[in-house]
């Protein structure tokens, strides 16, 4: 586990800029005729300020480069009234770029990716040290692998209190991605829409935190900690695993068939969530690559969660070919059983179990997942007694 620790202390002494910025110049644009002729004219300390509109989707950046305290920001003027794109294929695409904030700004209706940000290409030399803040993303898809925001080859990155409503594949994918943090979002599920998870982490994925969001309905596995890439898509290489120490922590989740899946990940820890009335398996442990390059699924630690479920859950851990199940550990986590009072079966004994016998819940309180037990024995346990990693 001093893996996990470490990591993520680093990410944490990373300074990420937010609005305390030397900033040099500010552009004001209230159209999209006035933001194509600005950006045209992006430089490193440059801001633009969007006034509350529409505006047209489209907007491609290439090569733009900030620097730590002259970052690149385009931001929305006004977070409760932000400005909206739509119109196209995808709202915005981010190639090869560096030290850029994007915040306050709705994106809507958009059928190929709602926000797109990659290396350009060259796998090397990722994009990085980009933060999305206060960003709405809603209505993308409908069907088929078309996500809300799409990550390829971006490191040291920050996903923050953003909106993610509706979508086609991923509601945030990654590929190749490192060193990042996704924290305070809104994952929610709609009908009509495929919706295969809300967040992936794939093609090399390694050093990411995702800690203090909500997952309501939020496709067929919420957190997808690994997935099935094509090898040519690996950032930087393959390295015998689709995800590695991702940290899952402090989350609440609704619904969703598997709320979390390993898949041909090397670890990965989660821990102190909140999982209420999964629709099918609480967790599952996959395989989905069968090239020799890879190694089996492993070496997962499931520890003080508290899950809530009921007769919907017959099988627990959906543990699939080729995997390792027996490296994983299940420690300390509280079960609830709604309907028969189970308790649960694992691929492994877990250590210090606890069973909750609770006849005070209801399930139309849990809604939100936000639960406070009157039993002393998880007062450390669930997304209520997580304490942030920065």
């Amino acid at each position: 586990m001093k893996q996990y620790i470490l990591v993520f202390w680093l990410i944490a002494a990373f300074s990420f800029p937010t609005n305390a910025q030397k900033e040099t110049k500010k552009v004001r644009v209230k159209d999209s005729s006035e933001l194509s002729r600005a950006i045209r004219a992006l430089r490193s300390g440059t801001t633009l300020l969007l006034e509350p509109g529409i505006y047209s989707g489209g907007i491609y950046l290439r090569d733009i480069e900030g620097k730590d305290e002259q970052r690149v920001v385009i931001e929305g003027t006004d977070p409760d009234n932000p400005p909206m794109f739509t119109g196209g294929r995808q709202a915005i695409h981010l190639a090869n770029c560096s030290n850029m904030t994007l915040r306050n700004i709705k994106v809507k209706g958009f059928p190929t990716n709602g926000i797109n940000i990659d290396d350009g290409g060259s796998y090397e030399t990722p994009t990085h040290h980009i933060v999305l803040e206060n960003l709405t993303i809603v209505e993308t898809g409908p069907k088929g692998n078309h996500d809300a925001l799409k990550m390829s080859g971006v490191d040291h990155f920050v996903v923050r209190k953003c909106h993610f409503e509706g979508w086609g594949g991923s509601g945030i994918d990654m590929v190749g991605c490192h060193h990042g943090i996704i924290e305070d979002c809104t994952f929610i599920g709609r009908e009509g829409f495929s919706q295969s998870n809300a967040v992936q982490l794939k093609g090399g994925t390694q050093d990411v935190l995702v800690q203090c969001c909500f997952f309501n309905n939020a496709g067929q596995r919420s957190i997808n900690l690994g997935g099935s890439t094509g090898l040519q898509f690996f950032r930087p290489k393959v390295r015998g695993y689709e995800a590695k120490n991702i940290t899952v922590a402090g989350n609440r989740f609704v619904g969703s068939m598997a709320p979390v899946a390993w898949v041909t990940s090397d670890g990965g820890y989660v821990h102190h969530n909140t999982i209420v009335l999964p629709a099918k398996w609480v967790l599952r442990i996959l395989q989905e690559s069968s090239d020799v390059q890879f190694t089996p699924c492993h070496d997962g630690i499931f520890e003080r969660n508290l899950i809530i479920f009921d007769s919907k859950v017959q099988t627990f851990v959906n543990v699939g070919p080729r995997t390792s199940p027996e490296t994983f550990r299940f420690q300390h986590n509280a079960w609830h059983d709604l309907d028969r009072y189970r308790e649960p079966s694992l691929p492994v004994p877990e250590t210090e179990s606890i069973y909750l016998r609770d006849t005070s819940i209801d399930r139309t309180t849990l809604t939100d997942a936000k639960l406070e037990l009157d039993d002393n024995r998880v007062k450390g346990i669930g997304a209520q007694a997580y304490k942030r990693a920065r």
